[in-house]
Order: C-alpha cells, then sequence, then structure tokens
C-alpha cells in the first residue's frame, strides 16, 4: 500500500471507527477524496479498495461503497491507532492466547473440541469474505478460549471482540489479505495447527502451534507498519 493510500485509510479508518461515519452511510464519493486528499483516482481506489478488505466497507457497482456495521469495540481498544499499539496488542494477545490454547488441550470437553471444529469449517468457508471473515476468525480464537475451562480466558477475549481481529488488519500490507489465496491458506493452516494440537491433548504443541500463528501475524505487521506513513512510530 502507497504512503498516501495509508493515509487515506487511517483518516476513514478513524471516521468510521468514531462512528462519525455511521454504518449503512456511504463513504464520501471518489471525486469528493479526490479533492479532498488532493491525490489520483488510483490512489483513492486502492485505499477504499483496502478498507474494503478489512471488512469496514462494502462496495457495490455503480452506487459506491458503504460501511459495514463495526464490531462491538471495548475501551481499550478505541486507543489502538498507531503502529506501536498494534504490535503492543499481538504481543497481548501472544501471552494470553498461548495460555489458553495449552489450557485447553488439557481441560477440553468434547463438547467444545467439536466448537473449535466448526469454528475452523465456518473460517475455511467464508475466510475470503472480508465482511464475514473477522466475524469467523474472531469465532475460532474465542472457542479455544472458552475451552481453557477458565472463564476469565474466556471473558476477555469476549470483550476485546472482533476488534482485536479487524484492528491488526486494517494495517496489514495488502499480500496479507484474506482475498489473497497464499495468504489465506496459511491462515487456514495455522488454525488447524492450533486445532490438531487441542484435539490430540497436547498443552505443550497447542501453546507453541497459538504461539507460531499469533507471531506470523505480528511478523507480518512488523513488515507492513513501518513502510504507512502518518503513523507513530
Amino acid at each position: 500500500m502507497t504512503g498516501l493510500a495509508a493515509e487515506i485509510v487511517e483518516d476513514l479508518k478513524q471516521r468510521i471507527l468514531s462512528g462519525r461515519i455511521a454504518p449503512g452511510e456511504k463513504l464520501p464519493g471518489e471525486n469528493g477524496l479526490v479533492e479532498e486528499f488532493g491525490v489520483s483516482r488510483t490512489v483513492v481506489r486502492e485505499a477504499v479498495s483496502r478498507l474494503q478488505a478489512a471488512g469496514l466497507v462494502e462496495t457495490f457497482q455503480g452506487r459506491g461503497s458503504y460501511v459495514l456495521e463495526v464490531p462491538e469495540r471495548t475501551p481499550g481498544l478505541r486507543a489502538v491507532r498507531s503502529h506501536r499499539d498494534v504490535l503492543d496488542l499481538m504481543d497481548f494477545r501472544i501471552g494470553v492466547e498461548s495460555e489458553a490454547a495449552g489450557l485447553a488441550a488439557g481441560r477440553r470437553t468434547a463438547h467444545q473440541l467439536k466448537g473449535i471444529e466448526r469454528a475452523l469449517a465456518d473460517f475455511r468457508r467464508v475466510g475470503d469474505d472480508p465482511a464475514r471473515s473477522v466475524e469467523a476468525d474472531f469465532a475460532f480464537h474465542l472457542k479455544v478460549a472458552v475451552a481453557s475451562g477458565n472463564r476469565f480466558y474466556s471473558d476477555l477475549i469476549s470483550e476485546l471482540g472482533p476488534m482485536m481481529i479487524m484492528l491488526p488488519r486494517t494495517q496489514l500490507d495488502p499480500a496479507y489479505e484474506m482475498s489473497n489465496p497464499d495468504h489465506l491458506l496459511r491462515v487456514i493452516h495455522e488454525h488447524e495447527n492450533i486445532q490438531a494440537a487441542i484435539a490430540r491433548a497436547e498443552p505443550e504443541a497447542a501453546r507453541a502451534a497459538m504461539r507460531v500463528h499469533l507471531s506470523s501475524t505480528r511478523h507480518r505487521l512488523s513488515d507492513s507498519l513501518p513502510h504507512s506513513s502518518g503513523l507513530r512510530q
């Protein structure tokens, strides 16, 4: 993503997340964005495409782009705006969710394992649909937390909500979008490794699989974010 497109994405994203552009409302038109930001149509189209890939807007041919319903946010995630914030969020998730996966491998019930498997199947089915993949991705992580048998893990993940998935995605390079077949397959494979370790009741393997998955996301963010202008480092 070019620096100019990244600036537009950040500006529009904050308008959406703050509610200045409400769900169901139309984004400013292409001509308006070109005039407002002083950029080319190509840059505007790149920015809108990025917002669509992040699941923030849906574009209809001949009608424009409309804001989708944003998953409920917790107060702590409202301040996640900078490069450092997003990386810190991933560090936090690595610590919490790796341990939750390890506990799930040792404590999960047959019913909870089925829940994880269903969430994985749902993610496989809708992974390339930006508007639905955020919810499906979050559901998988929540099911793992529930299977830990410790309500504090599941309560925490529930409170973070789908925004813990959406916020990092809005910062990733287009090469890491769910619409990219290679990236989608990698993420599905990482989820499968987590599920398999939990199914085998191997806590250390489950911790490692979750750590690899989230650390991979963090690494991709590290590659993407420093190239985006307008972000506090």
